[in-house]
C-alpha cells in the first residue's frame, strides 16, 4: 500500500511552471554550530566540520519552506527546531504541487522562480533573494540546508522540456549563486521513480554537474525511489555522490547495513522513512527507524511530519510533538558518546542471542512495529557498546567485547533517562543475560542497552 503522502503526490498532474531574472546572492554568513562547510571524514563514515568535529545529522523535512512561509515564520520554525537539537533541514529550492506548493511554483505571496513559463534560464531575482534570506536564517541558527535544486516530483517534466544543456546551465546558475553559502548540502532527486530511464537520469544529473562546475566545495547526495533505495544504487552518479542517502519504508537497518558494507566506504544517512502523522506512524515506529539507523552505521536521520513538510494551515501547532521530543532524546544519547567510532555488530559477536528476526522488506511500514530485530554496535577499542532492543525480551551479550569491567545501564528512549542494571559493574568476560525493564507509558517496550568499559 502506498503511504498517504505518496498517494497525494501520485495523484498530482504535471505542473506548468511560470518563471523569472537574477543576480548573484551574497554568502551565507556564519552563526552558531559547526564550522562550515561540512566535509566527509577521513574514513568516509560520517561528516565533519572544518575543525574535524564529527557532525551527527539530526534533520527535519520542511520541503515547502521556500514557498509556504514568510521570513518571520521561517525564523519561528528554525528557532523551534534548533531548540530541539535539529541541525539539518531538507528544503526544495523550487517547490510546486508535489512537495506542498502551488502549480505555478510561486511563493505564498506570488513570487515565481522564473520569468518565462517553463524556461529554466530566466530566474527571478526576487524569488531567489527570498531563498537566500532563508538559507542565511538557517546558518544563523547553526542549521545545514539539504537543498534540492530541482526536485524530480514536480520538475522532471520541466527538465524534459528544457533539455540537457539548459538543465546544466540552470545548475551553473544555482551553483554560482550558492557556492559561498557555507551551510549547504546539495541533494538531487526526490521520489525519483524514473531514474532507471537513461534520459531522465541524465537530465537530473546535468543540473548536478552544472552545480559542481561553479560550486566544487559542497557535498552532494541523491534521493532516489520509494519504497527502498540508496543514492549509490545509481551507478551513473557514482562520480558525484559524496554522501549516500538511504530511503526506506522497510526496517531501516536492512538498507543502512547494506550501505555500510559497500566498498569503497561512503557515509550514509536515512533521508526519508515514515513521517509522523502519516500512514499510522506513531512515535514508537519513528524511534525504531532512528535507533536502527544509528546502530547500523548511519551518520544521520531526517525526521518528517505530515503537517510540516507542506506547511499546511495550523502547522505551528504540530511542532512540539512526541516524535520531535523523542528524537531529541536520541540525539542526546549519541552526542554524549563516541558515536562516530561505533561499528555495527553485523556478525552478532556482541549480541549472541535474543536478536529477533532480521527482515529486509515486505508490506511497507506496517510490519515495522511488529519486527523485533536488535541492532547493536561497539567501538574497536572496546570502550563502548550499545544495543537497541525494540521489544520486551532477554538478550545475551558477550562482555568480552569490552576492554574492562563493564558499567551497564538501560536508556529509556521515551524520557531520555537511564536505569541502572543490578550487578554493574560486571567483569568483561563471558555471556551475560539482560532483561528489558518493562513497558513505557505508551505501551511499547523498546530500550537501549548502554555498556561502557571502566
Amino acid at each position: 500500500m502506498v503511504p498517504k503522502r505518496l498517494q497525494k503526490r501520485l495523484a498530482l498532474i504535471p505542473i506548468v511552471l511560470v518563471i523569472a531574472a537574477c543576480g548573484i546572492g551574497g554568502d551565507g554568513g556564519g552563526g552558531p554550530g559547526p564550522a562550515y562547510p561540512l566535509q566527509v571524514s577521513a574514513n568516509s563514515r560520517y561528516l565533519v566540520d572544518q575543525n574535524g568535529e564529527p557532525f551527527l545529522m539530526i534533520g527535519d523535512a520542511p520541503q515547502s519552506l521556500m514557498v509556504n512561509a514568510s521570513l518571520d515564520d521561517v525564523d519561528f520554525y528554525l528557532a523551534n527546531r534548533a531548540s530541539h537539537g535539529f541541525n539539518v533541514v531538507w528544503i526544495n529550492l523550487l517547490c510546486a504541487e508535489y512537495t506542498g506548493g502551488r502549480s505555478d511554483a510561486s511563493t505564498f505571496d506570488g513570487l515565481r522562480p522564473f520569468l518565462l513559463t517553463g524556461d529554466l534560464l530566466t530566474p527571478n531575482e526576487l524569488y531567489f533573494k527570498r531563498c537566500d534570506d532563508i538559507i542565511r536564517s538557517a546558518a544563523g541558527r547553526g542549521i545545514t540546508i539539504i537543498l534540492d535544486p530541482a526536485e524530480t516530483g514536480s520538475f522532471l517534466s520541466v527538465m524534459r522540456a528544457n533539455g540537457i544543456e539548459k538543465c546544466r546551465a540552470y545548475g551553473r546558475f544555482v551553483g554560482s549563486r550558492y557556492r559561498d553559502f557555507d551551510n549547504i548540502i546539495w541533494m538531487s532527486g526526490n521520489d525519483f521513480q524514473s531514474w532507471r530511464n537513461e534520459s531522465d537520469n541524465l537530465l537530473a544529473k546535468a543540473v548536478a554537474e552544472g552545480i559542481i562546475e561553479t560550486d566544487p566545495r559542497h557535498i552532494h547526495t541523491l534521493g532516489l525511489d520509494y519504497f527502498v533505495s540508496s543514492s549509490l544504487d545509481n551507478a551513473l552518479w557514482s562520480d558525484l555522490i559524496d554522501l549516500n542517502a538511504a530511503y526506506t519504508y522497510y526496517p531501516a537497518y536492512a538498507e543502512i547495513l547494506k550501505d555500510y558494507a559497500r566498498t569503497p566506504a561512503a557515509p550514509v544517512f536515512l533521508v526519508e522513512t515514515d513521517y509522523e502523522f502519516e500512514s499510522g506512524a506513531d512515535a514508537e515506529r519513528l524511534r525504531r527507524q532512528a535507533y536502527w539507523s544509528f546502530l547500523s552505521g548511519a551518520c544521520g536521520y531526517v525526521y518528517g511530519n505530515g503537517y510540516i513538510w507542506p506547511l499546511i494551515p495550523g502547522w505551528k501547532g504540530y511542532l512540539e510533538t512526541t516524535g520531535v521530543v523523542e528524537l531529541g532524546h536520541c540525539r542526546a544519547l549519541f552526542d554524549s558518546l563516541a558515536w562516530h567510532t561505533l561499528v555495527p555488530d553485523a556478525s552478532h559477536r556482541l549480541v549472541t542471542a535474543g536478536q529477533g528476526t532480521y527482515w529486509s522488506g515486505g508490506t511497507p511500514s506496517y510490519g515495522i512495529s511488529d519486527n523485533d530485530y536488535v541492532t547493536a554496535a561497539s567501538t574497536p577499542n572496546g570502550r563502548l557498546a550499545l544495543a537497541y532492543v525494540p521489544s520486551a525480551r532477554t538478550v545475551t551479550v558477550d562482555l568480552s567485547v569490552l576492554a574492562g569491567p563493564v558499567s551497564a545501564r538501560w536508556y529509556d528512549p521515551t524520557t531520555g533517562t537511564y536505569l541502572a542494571i543490578a550487578g554493574s559493574p560486571m567483569p568483561n568476560s563471558g555471556a551475560w543475560s539482560f532483561n528489558t525493564p518493562g513497558l513505557h507509558a505508551d505501551g511499547a517496550g523498546d530500550w537501549v542497552l548502554v555498556l561502557e568499559a571502566q
